[in-house]
């Protein structure tokens, strides 16, 4: 069995297992053992694919970090005023984090305690930098509304977002509960920061309601 299962080893899913792993116990947390054990392979064969663990790490979160940034170089990020691009740029995070929940995960978990970590820190700030450009040319343009503070925004912004990796969990046949998922973000972020067009602070009538 463990035969068999060194010959098919390809270092695709070697790293899918060590994501696991490392989700589950830390990085720190993780050994070389720990992983041999997963993948249910030999520590020697884990070396002949990758260098040591901090390789699996690298080649984990520059999944999900390449993932990010190529949202940025899509044209619906590029082109139309700022609140549509950063509105767009919000979406396609989601979907993102969705498709790639387990490396984005591991992301939003590295502690900067290695060479590797800190360099997918300052990436991380790299990306949410230029979402924060955005929503501030958003809010320059007149798009956002004038009562709220960009910075305060961008951050709760972020947060929502981020926190899908505590919760969401896709299953079989679940395409239009990831669809709610992604317009709700959407929705919830921006029906409440663009302006309506009278410079007043928005004021739906809805409010919070008693089920019943």
């Amino acid at each position: 069995m463990t035969t068999a299962k060194r010959d098919t080893y390809t270092p695709e899913t070697l790293l899918s297992v060590a994501v696991g792993v490392f989700n589950e116990r830390g990085y720190d947390g993780t050994s070389m053992e720990h992983l041999s054990k997963a993948a249910g392979i030999s520590k020697s064969s884990i070396y002949h694919h990758v260098a040591g663990k901090e390789e699996l790490l690298r080649r984990a979160v520059s999944r999900a970090l390449d993932g990010l940034f190529t949202i940025l170089d899509e044209p619906g990020a590029g082109h139309g005023r700022a609140v549509e691009r950063v509105e767009y740029v919000t979406r396609r995070t989601v979907e993102v984090l969705m498709d790639e929940l387990p490396y984005v995960t591991l992301l939003l978990r590295v502690r900067g305690n290695t060479r590797t970590e800190r360099w997918a820190l300052e990436r991380r700030r790299e990306f949410d930098h230029r979402v924060a450009d955005l929503m501030k040319a958003a809010a320059a343009e007149g798009d956002l509304r004038g009562d709220v503070d960009i910075r305060l925004a961008t951050r709760l912004l972020f947060g929502m977002v981020n926190s899908l990796v505590e919760w969401y969990r896709p299953h079989p046949g679940g395409d239009g509960d990831r669809e709610q998922v992604v317009d709700t973000v959407v929705r919830l972020a921006f029906d409440g920061l663009r302006e309506d067009g009278t410079g007043e602070p928005r004021d739906d009538g809805d409010g919070l309601r008693e089920n019943g």
